[in-house]
């Protein structure tokens, strides 16, 4: 039996087929790891953590403009109502929720990379060059800008060993030529070294800020909460007007205090360009750490949080709340409460609204609270903050306000669409202007309304931040690095000896090298301009600074070494 078997080698007299070159890359076309590598290198620069440090300050600005959800929910709400054509846009963008939004991580991320591709390889060449002896003299110490030559009548070996002794208690790092012998030889002596370490210490520092603040994002939270003068408020999420808590955060870490708005009050100022103008606010509170704790005081006021645990309260604002009654044609109260108003000025001139759903039909009142009115040609208005003529003016809609089917409300916005405006019988323009103790009867058998008083309340912020702390350490080991690498001065001295040609004795060549344009230390009594003259006169030289040479200014004796 016989089979076919398919011919693998060529024929004879036929030639191999050359192999196939690769493609040819195109000149500065780069491959998958040689792109790799340029990335992390353009990323690790210091010229990008700079560009990226940059961006990071320029991306907080507008956390600083745009009022935010996370610090004051209700600013950021009356911006939105007051800028419907730019709100959508802001949105999208996240500028509501700068330090959350995604380009915001992105950058503070970036830089975190940067800096730690930074910083690493840095530390390795800082700790070799920490190990490394002195450089060895250079051949020509009177290139250098700083140089002196004198002769004197020890002999090499012994001017050396001075040079080492003195150059020790000058804590100089030492180097002796291993080769010195009769004929002559060199000292080398380098300080300075914590100049590097310094700057160093401030980027790492950068780094532990971050971290600090990284981890109060992620751990802590931020909540807010008006309360009224006579009312309290408990640390539970249910208390909370606003709350932003962390990716990572834990209900079961809030800190279980509570505390009572006894009394809250302003300064005013009385005369002069700010006059009308709030000076200083004061809430002061009746707190207990936890339930069964002792009830403590507290005067809390601006930049004073009251601190309790790991949790700060802030005081961030104030207004009023008037104290409104509505009553039904009998007499019954139907509502009575005091009523939260927003400043919508310096002046706290206030927007708010009030809803008695007990009355058949709703009534809702909106319009403005004036601390102090006056009518100036004709005209309603509010001339200070302080409440010293305060004024309700507003108007009043009855019908259907939008709260039976159960779907959520602001308390601070008045559904109109199935109440309408009340108005005179005449159908003439309708609206309550009350003070204090007033009662004034409404149209359409609806009632009467009375304004019973007012009632100051005060915003308070409550945040509970785990990373302060390491922020803190950050910030003081980045003063630390900056003094180091701003007054310590890095130096090298040569002495080089040599016995003399003739008539005995020694030549002697002295050189020093500053590494910087740093300051002197604040406590190196050798440093300064003088320094050559005074390690010349120390080491048995002329002392008026006669063997000072002219060196060539420039860098040729540092490159020679």
């Amino acid at each position: 039996m016989s089979t076919d078997v398919e011919q693998t080698q060529p024929a004879a007299g036929s030639q191999p087929e050359p192999p196939q070159a690769p493609p040819a890359r195109r000149p500065g076309e780069l491959g998958i790891r040689e792109m790799g590598r340029w990335s992390w290198r353009q990323l690790t620069s210091m010229r990008t953590a700079l560009v990226l440090l940059l961006l990071l300050a320029l991306a907080a600005v507008p956390g600083s403009v745009v009022p935010q959800d996370s610090v004051d929910s209700l600013a950021a709400s009356r911006w939105r109502d007051s800028h419907t054509t730019l709100a959508p846009i802001y949105e999208r963008l996240g500028l509501f929720s700068v330090y959350d939004s995604p380009w915001f991580s992105a950058i503070y991320l970036l830089l975190v990379v940067s800096l730690i591709g930074c910083i690493v390889p840095r530390t390795f060449v800082y700790w070799r060059g920490l190990r490394a002896k002195p450089p060895a003299a250079p051949r020509n110490l009177a290139r250098l800008p700083e140089h002196a030559a004198y002769r004197v009548s020890a002999s090499p070996h012994t001017v050396l060993e001075d040079a080492r002794r003195e150059l020790r208690r000058r804590r100089y790092r030492v180097r002796v030529d291993d080769d010195a012998g009769p004929e002559g030889g060199w000292v080398a002596a380098e300080r300075g070294y914590l100049r590097e370490a310094g700057n160093l210490l401030f980027h790492v520092s950068v780094i532990v800020v971050m971290v600090g603040f990284g981890l109060g994002g992620l751990f802590g939270y931020q909540g807010g909460v008006i309360v009224i003068q006579g009312t309290g408020f408990a640390n539970n999420l249910s208390q909370y007007d606003d709350f932003n808590p962390g990716s990572l955060f834990d209900p079961t870490d809030m800190e279980p205090f509570s505390f009572t708005l006894d009394e809250f009050s302003a300064e005013w100022i009385e005369s002069g360009a700010g006059r009308g103008m709030a000076r200083g606010f004061q809430a002061g509170l009746t707190y207990q750490e936890s339930p069964d704790a002792e009830t403590e005081q507290y005067d809390l006021r601006v930049n004073h949080p009251l601190s309790i645990g790991d949790t700060d309260v802030f005081l961030i604002g104030h207004g009023y709340a008037p104290v409104i009654t509505v009553r039904d044609t009998e007499g019954e109260v139907m509502y009575s409460q005091p009523v939260v108003f927003l400043p919508q000025d310096q002046g706290l001139l206030s927007y708010g609204v009030a809803k008695s759903t007990l009355s058949e039909p709703d009534v809702g009142l909106e319009g403005l609270f004036y601390p102090t009115y006056v009518m100036i040609d004709g005209d309603p208005v509010n001339v200070m903050g302080d409440d010293r003529n305060p004024t309700l003016s507003m108007e009043v809609f009855a019908g259907d306000l939008g709260l039976d089917d159960g779907s959520p409300q602001s308390i601070y916005v008045l559904d109109k669409d199935g109440a309408p405006k009340v108005t005179e019988e005449d159908g003439s323009r309708y609206r309550l202007d009350l003070q204090p103790g007033q009662t004034a009867d409404l149209p359409d058998d609806l009632g009467s309304v009375t304004f019973e008083g007012v009632e100051p309340w005060t915003r308070v912020q409550i945040s509970q931040t785990p990373g302060k702390e390491i922020a803190l350490a950050g910030v003081v080991l980045a003063l630390i690095g900056l003094l180091g690498s701003l007054f310590i001065r890095p130096r090298r001295i040569w002495v080089r000896a040599r016995k003399a040609d003739q008539g005995g004795g020694s030549m002697v060549e002295v050189a020093v090298l500053r590494r910087s344009s740093a300051g002197p230390e604040p406590d190196d009594e050798d440093a300064g301009p003088d320094e050559l003259d005074k390690l010349v006169a120390a080491l048995g030289g002329p002392a008026d600074g006669t063997a000072r040479g002219a060196g060539r200014a420039g860098r040729a004796g540092e490159d020679e070494s």
